[in-house]
């Protein structure tokens, strides 16, 4: 019997920490949510068409030399394309600036302290 890890209970509460339920009492479970609550449960998915035999068939050989099925071998392509491990991740790099220019704290509460706090008035364009 496969077995699925609870995300939410029957009246749709969080359920972390609960014991696994059968997959099909889960599927049940979440199908018989209120749609406004089955949307957090969404994953996107894309839909590949036109793909050719070879790479359909060399995505198949790949998949099962990793020990996945075809449909997480995808994934993962897509993952590390997407997403690469040295990326450049815009709040590490502020900060790294940051430090090495040698802005501390107090800089950022005197350049707050400092700003207008008032917004900004639209632009009329008459």
């Amino acid at each position: 019997m496969r077995l699925a890890p609870r995300l939410c209970t029957a009246n749709g509460e969080p359920g972390a920490g609960l014991p696994p339920l059968p997959i099909d009492i889960a599927v049940a479970m979440v199908i018989s949510l209120p749609s406004s609550q089955r949307k957090r449960y969404h994953m996107p998915a894309v839909t590949i068409r036109n793909l050719s035999e070879e790479a359909h068939r060399a995505l198949k050989v790949r998949a099962a030399s990793h020990g996945r099925s075809t449909e997480a071998e995808i994934r993962e392509i897509l993952e590390a394309v997407v997403r690469p491990p040295d990326r450049l991740l815009i709040g590490s790099t502020l900060s790294a600036l940051s430090r090495a220019a040698g802005v501390e704290d107090a800089d950022l509460k005197a350049i707050e302290q400092s700003r207008d706090k008032e917004p900004a008035k639209p632009m009329s364009i008459e």
